[in-house]
């Protein structure tokens, strides 16, 4: 292991200032080149450690949003294809913001479906930034500091880890319902 790690800094120093900029175009390649974001982040904690590799992984998943909303504005095929991945998997329901970043955090959940659904409930392109952006903190810190221990753990505290996830996720929906009854109760009392 000490050998390894001793190869992985010496590859690093090899590439010098470059490396962090290679990283953070491995997470623009990363969909095409079909690497899991978790993957990724794991990479940058082993390659850079914890600060530096959570402060790459973020700024490289903030500029993938980025060219999400590109793709999506620009490329009407790209739009519908995400749009049939939205109904194939989520058909006939409305997540929340908070929603969407419990399930950024998430592995294996689609990155440009999320993105998606950030860009239906946002006005522009700077508060689809801002909440995107908002949404990536936790992923890349957590990812890059927990990600190789959470793919080291037994099946069975991978399962517990998600089903806390999922409860959050369910929980978060049903404030989200609670608020917009409260407010639709408001809105008709006024009327």
């Amino acid at each position: 292991m000490e050998q390894f790690e001793y190869t992985l800094e010496n590859f690093i120093a090899g590439f010098g200032w470059f490396a962090p900029l290679l990283f953070v175009l491995l997470h623009l390649l990363r969909p095409l080149l079909f690497l899991p974001v978790v993957l990724v982040c794991v990479i940058g904690g082993v390659l850079f450690g914890f600060f530096e590799g959570a402060l790459l992984s973020f700024i490289g998943l903030s500029l993938m949003s980025l060219v999400s909303y590109i793709l999506v504005n620009k490329f009407p095929k790209f739009k519908e294809k995400m749009s049939e991945l939205k109904n194939k998997m989520f058909a006939n329901r409305k997540i929340s913001v908070g929603q969407v970043m419990i399930l950024r955090i998430m592995p294996f959940v689609h990155f440009h479906l999320l993105s998606l659904y950030l860009m239906e409930m946002t006005q522009s392109r700077k508060e689809y930034m801002y909440y995107s952006m908002l949404g990536l903190i936790l992923p890349a810190v957590i990812y890059t500091a927990f990600g190789e221990a959470i793919t080291e753990f037994p099946w069975y505290v991978t399962v517990f880890f998600f089903i806390m996830l999922l409860g959050i996720y369910m929980i978060v929906g049903k404030m989200n319902k609670v608020r917009l009854a409260s407010a639709v109760g408001n809105i008709k009392k006024r009327a």
